[in-house]
């Protein structure tokens, strides 16, 4: 008799603690790498990032993000005598910062497709040397400032709270008129 009363307890406790577990589903944390592809200087940046977004509504999400992206290596080959490559680091580096709603579909699902369109800055700067927490981001030396619109989509994968994400778009940003990018990031995320 006991046993069938702790059961039925038990199930009572599961039962009213569904909803509650099926409401945690107020944002999402993550941390991502991304590529992006600044197309004024043909160069491809790579950085890392996090995001959080709030739901505004089981569709809606508010979300904001904030990257950096490391300076890169170029090859270049000199016309002349004897064809020479040379290969160089451009120290040229970019922050970013974006805002912005994201529209959801598949709340209720594993599987998550969203759009975009969110709004900040990006950053250029030039930092000859190593990048230190000591001495990011006040070394940042002829930094450019720009405002961006960013337009995307992409789709997550979740197992319970941990999933992944995967998302592309086109960080246009506004120096001398718009300048298109490509930009892709890639990682993991928690619900919560």
């Amino acid at each position: 008799m006991k046993t069938r009363f702790a059961i039925m307890l038990l199930a009572v406790a599961a039962l009213a603690s569904a909803p509650a577990l099926r409401a945690q589903d107020h944002g999402e944390v993550g941390v991502f790498g991304e590529l992006f592809r600044a197309s004024a200087s043909s160069l491809n940046l790579y950085g890392v990032g996090g995001r959080i977004s709030l739901n505004v509504h089981p569709n809606v999400a508010l979300e904001v993000d904030g990257a950096y992206d490391f300076s890169q290596s170029n090859t270049q080959t000199l016309s002349g005598v004897n064809s020479n490559t040379t290969v160089f680091r451009s120290d040229l580096r970019a922050t970013h910062g974006l805002f912005g709603p994201k529209f959801q579909v598949g709340t209720n699902s594993g599987v998550r497709a969203f759009l975009f369109a969110k709004g900040g800055f990006v950053r250029f700067g030039v930092t000859p040397g190593p990048v230190t927490f000591g001495a990011f981001p006040t070394q940042l030396e002829n930094t450019d400032l720009n405002g961006v619109f960013f337009p995307g989509g992409g789709i997550e994968f979740f197992l319970g709270p941990i999933g992944i994400r995967a998302d592309a778009g086109d960080e246009i940003y506004f120096d001398r008129g718009a300048q298109n990018n490509l930009k892709i990031t890639f990682g993991p995320t928690i619900r919560f």
